[in-house]
């Protein structure tokens, strides 16, 4: 049943894959979610034109169709939602031009607060990332959240820039509060193809390891990943904070690919071929050098780009999360992955 005494929880990103999560935990609830946990909820989605919405209506889900870098379209979004929570997780990472990064994930984000404020909402939880702050170091390394901005490319910017802004707002006193949570590379069901074709790469030995493979990951299942958001907007401590939200230990990329393996074969039968697919390292980095010289002159090549981030480590530690919200991730790699191939497998995905 909805809770009828309090506003819709406006939301944004309710199309895609970790904000579809949300918007079910909201309405049908998820264990752990603080006050959420038992969903009923009521949600205003912003979602752009030509999205498939038909999950989002079974779920009583009120939608808003329009894009956030249209000030006019926002205004109607956030309308007579005074004392609502806004969880901002609309964005871009793989667009046409790299103009795009900072007109949606920057400017976007801005008019969306902007109006958000002058309307009366509570609080903002703003998804943010893990690019604003870069590659680690070397594998033992973990991010926190006091670690510098050194954003990687231009998506980076885009967010690093976006949180600046939103730092600002909190440092100026934001009649609003405002959360940050940034997550990883995130996984679990209802994936995009991208994903899908991971698992077929894997399973046909042709994922492409480069250097070492010992470089590790910070992944998130959509479950997490949820539940951290949730709390974020909800738990008075977070108010004007930011977090880091993932699994419980980064893994390595060796681990990754034989996990998934492992999942295909011994769960669901699967043949799978050893992966004889290994690059030097010194692919990692000319692919760096080309994305960053393309992205220079406004051209986004996602295949350069994902290739240049696989002989890096991306490691954040969740101890500010744990200890401030009580985020507390359930689900590790092998359980997320199995319960991700099982989705594809029930939705007509072939792996």
């Amino acid at each position: 049943m909805t809770n009828l005494n309090v506003p819709p929880v406006l939301l944004t990103g309710a199309a895609g894959w970790l904000g579809g999560r949300v918007a079910a935990a909201l309405t049908t609830g998820l264990p752990e979610a603080g006050p959420f946990a038992s969903g009923g909820f009521g949600v205003r989605a912003l979602v752009p034109a030509g999205e498939d919405v038909s999950q989002l209506r079974e779920q009583g889900v009120e939608i808003v169709i329009g894009d956030i870098r249209d000030m006019e379209t926002v205004r109607v979004f956030v309308a007579g939602a005074e004392g609502a929570v806004l969880i901002h997780m609309a964005g871009i990472i793989h667009p046409r031009t790299v103009a795009q990064f900072e007109a949606i994930n920057t400017q976007g984000t801005i008019n969306l607060i902007t109006a958000a404020q002058k309307a009366g909402v509570r609080r903002a939880v703003v998804m943010s990332s893990n690019s604003p702050i870069g590659c680690n170091p070397h594998s033992d390394h973990r991010f926190t959240e006091e670690s510098p901005y050194n954003p990687y490319v231009g998506y980076g910017r885009s967010k690093m820039l976006m949180e600046k802004a939103l730092r600002a707002e909190i440092a100026a006193g934001s009649p609003m509060e405002i959360a940050i949570v940034r997550a990883p590379w995130f996984y679990g069901p209802n994936q995009p193809p991208r994903q899908t074709l991971f698992f077929k790469m894997i399973k046909d030995g042709k994922f492409p390891i480069v250097g070492s493979g010992q470089n590790r990951r910070s992944m998130g299942y959509t479950d997490n990943l949820a539940q951290g958001i949730l709390l974020a907007a909800t738990h008075e401590k977070a108010a004007g904070e930011t977090f880091w939200l993932a699994d419980e230990t980064p893994y390595t990329i060796n681990e990754i690919v034989e996990v998934v393996g492992k999942v295909l074969h011994e769960d669901f039968g699967m043949t799978v071929k050893p992966n004889k697919f290994r690059l030097p390292g010194i692919a990692g980095e000319v692919a760096t050098m080309v994305d960053a010289t393309l992205q220079y002159v406004g051209i986004y090549h996602q295949k350069i780009h994902v290739l240049s981030e696989m002989n890096k480590t991306i490691a954040c530690d969740i101890t500010k999360a744990r200890k401030l919200l009580g985020y507390a991730p359930k689900i590790a790699l092998r359980e997320g992955m199995r319960l991700s191939v099982q989705w594809c497998l029930t939705n007509g995905r072939a792996i």
